[in-house]
C-alpha cells in the first residue's frame, strides 16, 4: 500500500473514531422515524399535525466541524402563544456549522447577541436572555420589539437597560417554555415544561400540555441538551458536586443574583448611566438584565462562572470539558442568565450556512442489535403512590430511545401497553382503565426488556 493510501486509510479511521466518541457528532436527537411537528391553536386543546419533519434531519462531519441539518421544529407540541404573537413554528431548513474542537477565548469575552446563540440537541434554537426590547432613556419608555418605537441606533445598538424575555414574555411562552420569532421557534431558558417545575408559574399546560425537551431529575446527572455557538456543551440543571465527577448529584447554581435596588440609576459595577424606570409592579426587579449582579463563589463548585458554566467531568466527557448549564432555582423555575451568557466562554465560531464546502461524512451509526439504553426501570417516575383517581408514568431525562411501557396484572395478563416518545414522555391513565389491585409495569427500550416494577392501585 502506498503512503498516500495509508494516509487516506488512517484519515478515514480517525474520522470514524471521532464520530463514535465526540458527543458533538453523536449527541443530536436525529429523526429516524419520520416524526413531524405539531401545534396547538388558541382555544383548541387538540394538537394539529404539521408537515415539517421534527428534530435533527442529518448530522454530517469533517475533521473540525459538525453540520447539523434541521428545520428547527421540535417533536413536542408547540403553541399557542397567548401574548398576541402571530407567528407559528415554521421550518427554518437550516444547516448549522458547529465546531468539534472548541477552545477558550483568552481575549475579551464575546457577548451573546439577539437571535441564535446555540442549538439544542433536537435542532431547536437557543436565544439568550433578551427579547429586543429596551428602555429609551430619552423618551422614558420602552423601545424595540412589536408595538414599540425603534430603539436609538437601531436593533443592534447597545442600550443601558435591556429587557429580560424570560420575565417580560412569560405570558407568550407555550407549555415547553418556547416561542417563535418570525417562525424561528426557540427557547431562552431551560426547555422543560412549566408543569414539571416544583412550583408552577404558568397555567398554559393546563389546556395545552406538552413535554419540552426533557424532564428534570434531581437524582441523576442532567442529560446533554445542546451546544453553544462556541462549541461547548450545554447540560440541564443537575450535575456532579465536584468538578472531577465525585460528590453526588446537586443542582448547579447560577452565580447571578438580583441587586438590592429600588431605583435604576447605576449598573452593578458602579457605572453611572441614564436612569431606567424605578422598580415597580410594572417593571419588577429582574425585568431588565442590568437588575442582576454576578457574585463569584470560588470555593463552592456548585456555582458557575460569569458565562454560566464551569470546567467539569460529565457522563459524555469523562476527561472533563467546559460546560454550560440550564440553571434553575430551588423550585425549578428558570434562573438568570438561564443557559449561556451574558458572554461566551469560548471562541464563537458556529455559523448558519447554506452549503457545505468541504468533504464530509454522514453520521449514521450501524445498528448493533444490542440495546444501549440510557434508561432502566428506575428511570420511570410513577405518581401518586399508591394511585387512586389516576396514575401518571413519566420517563425521566431526555427521551431519545423507543420506549414502551406495558402493564400486567398479578396473573401475568397484559392490561395495556403505551409507547413513549420525545413527543410525549408522560402517560396518564385514568381510574376507569384500571381496577384496584397490584400491577407490574415492564419497560422495553429499543425492543429489549430492561426491567419491571410493581405498582399499587386503590379505589
Amino acid at each position: 500500500m502506498s503512503k498516500l493510501s495509508n494516509t487516506i486509510a488512517l484519515f478515514v479511521v480517525a474520522l470514524s473514531a471521532t464520530a463514535q466518541t465526540n458527543p458533538a457528532i453523536t449527541g443530536w436527537l436525529r429523526n429516524t422515524t419520520g416524526i413531524t411537528g405539531s401545534h396547538y391553536a388558541s382555544g383548541n386543546p387538540t394538537p394539529i399535525a404539521d408537515s415539517d419533519s421534527a428534530n435533527v434531519k442529518t448530522v454530517l462531519y469533517s475533521t473540525n466541524w459538525a453540520y447539523i441539518r434541521t428545520n428547527g421544529v421540535p417533536s413536542y407540541i408547540t403553541g399557542p402563544f397567548l401574548d398576541g404573537n402571530p407567528s407559528l413554528t415554521t421550518s427554518q431548513n437550516a444547516i448549522f456549522k458547529m465546531p468539534l474542537n472548541p477552545v477558550q477565548n483568552t481575549g475579551t469575552p464575546t457577548p451573546t447577541t439577539m437571535g441564535n446563540i446555540g442549538l439544542f440537541v433536537n435542532g431547536v434554537a437557543l436565544f439568550d436572555y433578551r427579547d429586543g426590547v429596551a428602555w429609551n432613556t430619552t423618551t422614558n419608555s420602552l423601545c424595540g420589539g412589536p408595538g414599540n418605537p425603534p430603539c436609538p441606533g437601531g436593533p443592534n445598538a447597545t442600550q443601558n437597560w435591556n429587557r429580560d424575555a424570560v420575565v417580560a414574555e412569560r405570558a407568550g411562552f407555550d407549555c415547553a417554555k418556547g416561542h417563535p420569532a418570525m417562525g424561528n421557534y426557540h427557547h431562552h431558558q431551560n426547555p422543560s415544561a412549566f408543569d414539571l417545575d416544583l412550583t408552577v408559574i404558568s397555567t398554559i399546560c393546563n389546556l395545552y400540555d406538552a413535554d419540552g425537551l426533557y424532564a428534570s431529575d434531581s437524582t441523576q446527572h442532567s442529560p446533554l441538551i445542546g451546544f453553544a455557538y462556541d462549541g461547548f456543551p450545554i447540560y440541564g440543571a443537575y450535575g456532579y458536586l465536584n468538578t472531577n465527577g465525585t460528590g453526588g448529584i446537586v443542582r448547579i447554581k447560577s452565580g447571578y443574583q438580583l441587586r438590592n435596588i429600588t431605583t435604576r440609576t447605576h449598573w452593578a459595577d458602579g457605572t453611572d448611566v441614564p436612569d431606567g424606570p424605578a422598580v415597580s409592579a410594572t417593571y419588577p426587579l429582574g425585568y431588565f438584565r442590568e437588575d442582576y449582579e454576578f457574585i463569584s463563589h470560588p470555593q463552592d463548585p456548585e456555582y458557575l462562572d460569569e458565562h454560566n458554566g464551569r470546567f467539569c467531568v460529565t457522563p459524555e466527557y469523562p476527561a472533563g470539558i467546559y460546560c454550560y448549564f440550564a440553571t434553575v432555582d430551588a423550585n425549578w423555575n428558570s434562573a438568570f442568565p438561564y443557559v449561556v451568557g451574558p458572554t461566551f466562554y469560548g471562541v464563537k465560531t458556529a455559523v448558519k450556512v447554506t452549503t457545505i464546502s468541504e468533504p464530509v461524512t454522514v453520521y449514521n451509526p450501524a445498528p448493533t442489535g444490542i440495546a444501549t439504553a440510557s434508561v432502566d426501570e428506575n428511570s420511570i417516575n410513577v405518581f401518586p403512590v399508591p394511585a387512586s383517581d389516576f396514575v401518571a408514568m413519566q420517563v425521566k431525562g431526555l427521551v431519545s430511545d423507543v420506549i414502551r411501557i406495558t402493564l400486567f396484572d398479578v396473573s401475568g395478563k397484559q392490561v395495556s401497553s403505551y409507547k413513549v416518545s420525545n413527543t410525549f414522555s408522560t402517560i396518564e391513565i385514568g381510574s376507569s382503565e384500571l381496577s384496584a389491585g397490584t400491577y407490574f409495569y415492564q419497560l422495553k427500550v429499543n425492543g429489549e426488556s430492561i426491567g419491571s416494577k410493581k405498582m399499587l392501585v386503590i379505589k
